[in-house]
């Protein structure tokens, strides 16, 4: 969060300094009006300019960034922050040293991470922005494996004639498998059991 103090001869000029200075529009700002404008006597003499208060806001980029920042400080990690904003979400990517710990199991610490900073983020937002967190490109990997995986296991299906499950995953997990063999003419696949405990079946038509 960023303050500076401007002054005018109007409320607006001294907001209008503040927001070419940050270099935003005024719907990402407050405003805190610190001193009206007063003519003095006369209208001349003894005038005083309006003065304000203008914060900018954090985006929700910013404040996981300084979420995370405390969580790893705490962990004693090193950590470097690489962020990339897309149109309707941000991808934090976590660069460092030994950082398999917030990663887990096949990604379960860093969907858990990613589900409390979403939270945090975005509460009390009117404008909800997703953020995605990765650790060294884990989530690239994790893909590239899950896609191997799907070719394989429906190659299997095909062979045995007969459904392969595959052990729970998230939803964007599985999102990955489906999208994978979507092409596949002689396999379907579906999900099947609740949260999180939900699976994808591989069926081979017939």
């Amino acid at each position: 969060m960023k303050v500076i103090e401007k002054t005018g001869k109007t409320i607006d000029d001294a907001v209008n300094a503040a927001l070419a200075e940050f270099g935003v529009s005024r719907e990402k700002v407050e405003v805190e009006i610190l001193e009206n404008p007063s003519k003095g006597l006369f209208g001349f003499f003894g005038s005083k300019p309006a003065r304000v208060k203008v914060i900018l806001q954090s985006s929700p980029s910013e404040n996981a960034v300084n979420l995370l920042k405390n969580i790893v400080n705490a962990m004693d990690l090193p950590v470097v922050f690489d962020v990339d904003e897309k149109e309707t979400f941000s991808i934090i990517n976590l660069q460092g040293k030994d950082l398999g710990i917030l990663i887990g199991r096949r990604g379960e610490t860093l969907d858990a991470l990613q589900y409390l900073i979403n939270l945090s983020v975005n509460k009390n937002s009117t404008e909800r922005r997703k953020i995605i967190l990765d650790v060294e490109g884990y989530r690239k990997r994790r893909e590239e494996t899950l896609q191997r995986l799907a070719v394989k296991l429906a190659n299997k299906a095909r062979q045995k004639g007969r459904n392969i499950v595959l052990e729970p995953m998230n939803s964007q997990e599985r999102r990955i498998i489906h999208t994978a063999l979507q092409s596949f003419d002689d396999i379907y696949t579906f999900s099947e059991g609740e949260e999180p405990y939900r699976k994808i079946v591989i069926s081979p038509k017939k």
